[in-house]
């Protein structure tokens, strides 16, 4: 009888015992794929493709890769020479974003392309200013003085603006950001308004009198702002109206990794950066 209460004591020890064997080995395994799951998680990382120019709009973009790279974003920045292909490119799916221009050229761009795109938030500005070429100075400006100017529509018109806030033209105010030479109504120097691609001004600058250069195109080119003869006022509507946006498609306008990007263009940290790096020749937005 002693032996008979053995063997079962025995027996429900041992499958007491494979019971907690299953058990523990079920329980390792769901921890051990726990683990796994949760460290695919944390190395799965978001791309985002971002087209800009290289300055200075790929150089603020460099400089929230980290920052980005902490929220498992990570960016890859494609960098354009003119104001036309990334346009082009986000339309087609080729980059999640871009990073080069103000609203009203965007506005302009979609009316030309039959494209959508929108502006998830403004940046920086970049005051436009004039330049010396032939003339040194704005009170030596010569009758039929050539001045170059960028060719688009919108930054021509604010050229224009620029010419008219420092006494050198008069436009049709109806016209406003969309003028035009037509809407020149008194040109007393009879100025000779000549129209250049945006990023080919800088370089026209010893065959003319004067230039009206984009603040990013005179950066590349290695101007220093504090040399121009006139710049746009910060509290000016071009102040308000040209600030450079960051561009992305209709329907990827609320997409989180876009929206975080943004966040991270906004930070104080950009905003340091940019005082720290362009004296003035780019001013970043609040």
């Amino acid at each position: 009888m002693k032996k008979r209460v053995l063997a079962l004591l025995l027996g429900t020890v041992l499958t007491a015992g494979a019971f907690a064997g299953c058990s523990s080995t079920a329980t390792e395994q769901t921890t051990q794929e726990d683990t796994q799951s949760s460290a695919q998680t944390q190395t799965e990382e978001v791309t985002l493709k971002v087209g800009a120019v290289p300055t200075p709009h790929a150089e603020i973009l460099e400089s929230v890769k980290d920052t980005l790279a902490a929220e498992g974003i990570g960016l890859e920045i494609v960098e354009f020479s003119d104001y036309i292909q990334p346009n082009i490119a986000l339309a087609s799916g080729e980059l999640d974003a871009n990073f080069f221009q103000h609203e009203p050229y965007l506005i302009n761009s979609n009316e030309e392309n039959g494209t959508d795109l929108v502006s998830i938030g403004t940046v920086h500005y970049e005051p436009m200013c004039i330049y010396a070429g032939k003339t040194a100075s704005l009170t030596d400006v010569p009758q039929g003085a050539k001045v170059a100017v960028p060719n688009d529509p919108t930054n021509e018109a604010r050229a224009l603006l620029l010419l008219e806030a420092n006494g050198l033209l008069t436009i049709n105010a109806d016209a406003g950001i969309n003028a035009t030479k037509l809407d020149i109504l008194e040109n007393p120097y009879n100025l000779d308004i000549v129209e250049v691609e945006a990023a080919q001004v800088p370089r026209s600058l010893q065959d003319v009198d004067l230039a009206v250069v984009n603040g990013n195109y005179a950066v590349g080119a290695g101007f220093d702002i504090s040399q121009a003869l006139a710049k746009e006022a910060s509290d000016s509507v071009s102040a308000q109206t040209y600030a450079n946006v960051v561009a992305v498609r209709a329907e990827d306008a609320q997409r989180p990794e876009l929206l975080k990007l943004m966040e991270a263009l906004k930070s104080d940290e950009v905003k340091n950066f940019i005082e720290a790096n362009y004296q003035g020749a780019v001013e970043p937005i609040e």
